[in-house]
């Protein structure tokens, strides 16, 4: 092994010179006009450098050998590493737009915890939620009470409500519609006299396209009841992207 390290590295510095030059030295003539018999084609040619080397200075021609292979490892394992590299940045690119597209909410009716009712009014009134327990993405503007849908995608969406009628006897109305760009969706509703408290619950896997607005609303003569248990809550998470 140091013998092959010695050979190669004795010829290397023989390499040094132009290995053609050096055989054009060793077998050069005048032919009168100030030029020598090797042709330009040979000049041109690294293969007839090599070939021409290695017939007259086998050291020289294994490490040149050497050199070429090692030269050939190099640019293989660059071309692999830059395509490596290239697989990791579209990796990083699309864990960063699945975190910037990342949408969840979840609120409430009342941030105090004393009991006190919403509603009923002579109009259908959009709830305004404002206990957050969840809002990733800020989708959910708590001054509107709006979700505005912020990628085109499946979400899952509840509504839960709750009311008290006070005193038996009394007309129980826990009800409210939830609604996408003013359209009904689905709608709990528990209205009666049977109970003094009641709740009702409606979930929905929907698709919603980017831009698109949420939100819940209180009918006519419904009216919800609350403290700090949370019992009236509007929820809604993004499941996967769509086109």
């Amino acid at each position: 092994m140091k013998a092959a390290v010695l050979l190669c590295v004795v010829g290397l510095t023989l390499a040094q010179e132009d290995p053609l030059q050096k055989f054009k030295n060793r077998f050069r003539w005048d032919t009168g006009d100030g030029t020598d018999s090797i042709t330009e084609d040979l000049a041109n040619s690294k293969d007839i450098q090599t070939t021409n080397v290695c017939q007259t200075d086998p050291a020289a021609c294994g490490c040149c050998l050497m050199h070429q292979q090692i030269d050939r490892m190099k640019k293989s394992f660059n071309q692999s590493l830059a395509e490596l590299q290239n697989e990791l940045n579209k990796a990083v690119n699309s864990l960063e737009e699945f975190r910037s597209t990342r949408s969840a909410f979840s609120v409430s009716l009342f941030t105090d915890n004393s009991k006190k009712c919403y509603g009923p009014f002579r109009d259908d009134t959009l709830i305004i939620y404002k206990h957050i327990f969840l809002n990733m993405g800020n989708n959910y503007d708590i001054s509107t009470g709006i979700f505005t849908v912020p990628r085109t995608g499946v979400y899952s969406l509840a509504l839960t409500v709750y009311s008290d009628a006070g005193a038996p006897g009394n007309t129980l109305a826990a009800c409210a519609s939830l609604r996408v760009n003013g359209h009904l969706l689905t709608g709990p509703r528990e209205m009666y006299m049977q109970d003094q408290e009641d709740s009702a619950t409606a979930s929905i896997v929907v698709k919603l396209r980017q831009g698109e607005q949420v939100s819940v609303n209180l009918p006519i003569g419904c009216f919800l009841c609350d403290n700090s248990n949370h019992y009236n809550t509007f929820s809604g998470f993004l499941l996967y992207i769509t086109e």
